[in-house]
């Protein structure tokens, strides 16, 4: 399956049989594009897909037709918010993909700064208390503070997965334990669903440069 939006090709490969890996590979106009066919001479694994655990272990049974439902569903239109600018000077200061960051926080929050999780997650980018102190957030429910909290962790996880995408995304949502321990995107729901929302949300904030560009 792959999904392009004005050029930009954006693939996330689902195999129909009991495996799931996905490959990465540069095409012509230099994107990464993600797929489950490693059909390029200069593919390369990306993340390989553990065996799933037996349903009865899962509170709510992953199906590979559940994430391609979630990554079918149509691109939002890209709408711009009160944050944006200050999402792009943090973005570019920690050398973390704009649209990536904006995703990240749509999901996690929809742009909520006083948002709480029932798990403690607080603030736009639902930072977790520890991941918080971490990376020396002194206020979560200051924009900024937020923000940079939240891209220094992305930078973080984009560097320990030498830049592979669902993977600091997976443990962004999971933590990077469940990711090391599984050997890739961990067969959790709530994981590979927020996996498959934020690289659908992605999409839209990269085509929203293009669209706002030409105004």
């Amino acid at each position: 399956m792959r999904v392009a939006v004005w050029g930009t090709v954006i693939g996330l490969g689902l195999a129909a049989s009991a495996r799931a890996d996905i490959y990465q590979y540069r095409d012509r106009s230099g994107t990464i594009v993600f797929t489950n066919a490693p059909a390029e001479q200069a593919t390369r694994l990306a993340l390989k897909d553990p065996p799933l655990p037996p349903a009865r272990r899962m509170l709510v049974p992953f199906t590979r037709e559940r994430l391609l439902a979630e990554l079918a569903k149509p691109i939002p239109p890209p709408v711009p918010t009160s944050y944006d600018a200050l999402i792009r000077e943090i973005a570019e200061w920690y050398d973390v993909e704009y649209a990536l960051v904006k995703a990240v926080i749509k999901a996690e929050s929809d742009f909520d700064r006083l948002a709480v999780s029932r798990a403690g997650a607080l603030g736009l980018m639902q930072l977790m208390p520890e991941t918080a102190a971490q990376h020396q957030v002194r206020n979560v429910f200051l924009p900024r503070d937020n923000i940079e909290g939240g891209c220094r962790h992305l930078r973080m996880l984009l560097d320990r997965y030498g830049g592979n995408l669902p993977l600091a995304v997976a443990a962004y949502n999971a933590g990077t334990r469940r990711v090391e321990e599984a050997g890739g995107v961990p067969p959790i729901p709530e994981t590979r669903e927020y996996l498959a929302r934020v690289l659908r949300y992605r999409l839209a904030y990269l085509r929203e440069g293009r669209v706002f560009a030409r105004r």
